[in-house]
């Protein structure tokens, strides 16, 4: 055909068979690149297999690794890197070279230890590398209000050191007037380290870290010397630190579920009510706080946090705390191994908060267990959700508990992100440990435990305020969910291992 009406050409069946010749010769002759591309995947596919085998935590999640790895290498390999390979032998290194498994002998040798909790509590005490420490004084801080203002004052009245390390940093108010805290404390000569987690505060500009760094803080992100994107080794996007830890002087500690930002004091529209609770510790169990962050420091950038300012021990109170880091650097399932077995301990009561409840087997089991020999298990979640494929899945798990009889109750008055557990009259634990894999398996956490009367009390007395204000799961309104809300929390329960 010629030309047609219009000036406009049109393309002949010839020209269309030509353009297809010119895209197989192209593929042909780059048949070699191909094939190389495609032995390198399989090849990186084999050494992720092997891996996995010689690493595997969980039968059930090896499979499906090894499964996709074999039929699908090109997708999975990448991801497998993200998300399947540990390794922190250079963590369990720096921890065996600041002394970790010393620590309960010199504890011993500064007569700091409980001795009868750390009997009583034998399985919590060889997970924590350390005993019940005694001698502690201890506040606890429901809510940001109460938080903040304790952690505020805690830094203008420290003399020479700043250990502050949390999971999220925001450039909003609170974080700015944090940030000013800390900055005022550096240029009157303290020495002060700030420590975030990349992904938790990613949105957070440049500037706000480049204001710590020039007023002379130092400042690090976890996985400074740690890319998540490089040419040797795995990645690490899948394993972050969601620790919250304030030290100063080596003396005080803040430890809980609150982050730096508005929203942990209720001031987004999204949440007008944060519900968290945290805890001020002030004596030797400070000093295991700043072990802890020093670790993290040291896998950070290499450089070591001196504790020689650490002369002397002194005892401000009369509470017992047991400080417990754990994270996928640990050679067991340490932290699942902890909760597991003060739900195997409870005989009257297991209380349960947490913003996200997405449980293995294992902490299923002792769960049911729990119930079935007449303990009162109480389980509370949020009602709302602030990351919704985590939200269903807890849904799911919640509503199976509830059908075997265990009680959950949904918090009413804004968002709960608290992290608190109660065992009896005997045991508690206030941390940064969510109740579902991400925390017991894969990310860096802190949980601190307690067995004094006097907090075991006031944790009793919050946690019954907050089921008062909360809505009891029944089952009717399991009944009432539609189906396409099942299949959806059902669907997100399958991304259970990763959540």
């Amino acid at each position: 055909m010629g030309p047609s009406s219009g000036g406009q050409s049109t393309v002949s069946g010839a020209d269309i068979v030509i353009a297809n010749l010119g895209f197989l010769e192209a593929i042909v002759s780059n048949l070699g690149i191909v094939a190389a591309v495609a032995l390198c995947f399989y090849a990186a596919a084999a050494i992720c297999s092997v891996r996995e085998i010689m690493n595997s935590r969980t039968p059930q999640g090896s499979i499906a690794w090894l499964l996709s790895l074999v039929f699908l290498p090109f997708l999975t390999v990448p991801l497998y890197m993200v998300f399947g390979w540990r390794s922190f032998s250079d963590y369990t290194h720096i921890q065996h070279r600041l002394g970790r498994s010393a620590r309960a002998q010199r504890a011993r040798d500064l007569n700091l230890i409980d001795e009868e909790g750390s009997r009583h509590w034998p399985v919590l005490t060889k997970v924590a590398n350390i005993p019940f420490l005694a001698g502690n004084k201890v506040d606890l801080l429901v809510d940001g209000e109460a938080t903040f203002a304790s952690m505020l004052e805690g830094i203008a009245e420290a003399r020479h050191t700043i250990l502050a390390q949390f999971f999220i940093y925001r450039d909003d108010e609170i974080g700015r007037k944090f940030a000013q805290a800390l900055i005022d404390k550096a240029r009157q000569g303290l020495t002060v380290h700030v420590l975030y987690d990349e992904i938790g505060s990613q949105s957070l500009p440049d500037s706000y870290l480049a204001r710590l760094t020039e007023a002379g803080i130092k400042v690090s992100g976890f996985n400074e010397n740690h890319k998540y994107l490089r040419l040797l080794g795995p990645m690490r996007l899948n394993y972050r630190n969601h620790r919250k830890i304030l030290v100063t002087d080596f003396e005080h500690a803040w430890v809980g579920g609150l982050n730096i930002g508005d929203e942990y004091l209720g001031r987004t529209e999204e949440f007008s009510t944060w519900r968290d609770t945290h805890v001020k510790v002030s004596g030797p169990a400070a000093v295991a706080c700043a072990l802890s962050f020093s670790e993290d420091w040291q896998w950070a950038n290499n450089t070591e946090i001196s504790l020689e300012e650490v002369k002397s021990f002194p005892k401000p109170g009369d509470e017992s705390v047991l400080v417990m880091p754990t994270g996928p650097a640990d050679d067991l399932e340490q932290c699942a191994i902890a909760f597991v077995e003060a739900a195997a301990r409870a005989r009257k009561r297991l209380w349960i908060t947490s913003p996200y409840f997405v449980p293995s087997i294992d902490v299923t089991t002792a769960l049911y267990a729990a119930s079935m020999r007449g303990v009162d298990v109480r389980i509370l979640l949020p009602e709302k959700a602030d990351h919704t494929t985590v939200w269903l899945a807890s849904q799911a798990h919640a509503d199976e508990m509830v059908a075997r009889g265990v009680k959950v109750y949904q918090y009413t008055e804004g968002f709960l992100h608290q992290k608190v557990t109660l065992v009896d009259d005997e045991l508690a634990s206030v941390g940064t440990v969510n109740f579902d894999n991400r925390s017991f398996r894969i990310n860096f956490e802190i949980t601190l435990w307690f067995t004094h009367a006097r907090m075991i009390e006031k944790i009793a007395a919050m946690l019954e305020k907050d089921f008062a204000i909360s809505h009891q799961v029944a089952e009717d309104d399991l009944d009432n969910r539609s189906y396409a809300f099942r299949v959806l929390a059902q669907g997100a329960r399958l991304l259970s291992p990763i959540l």
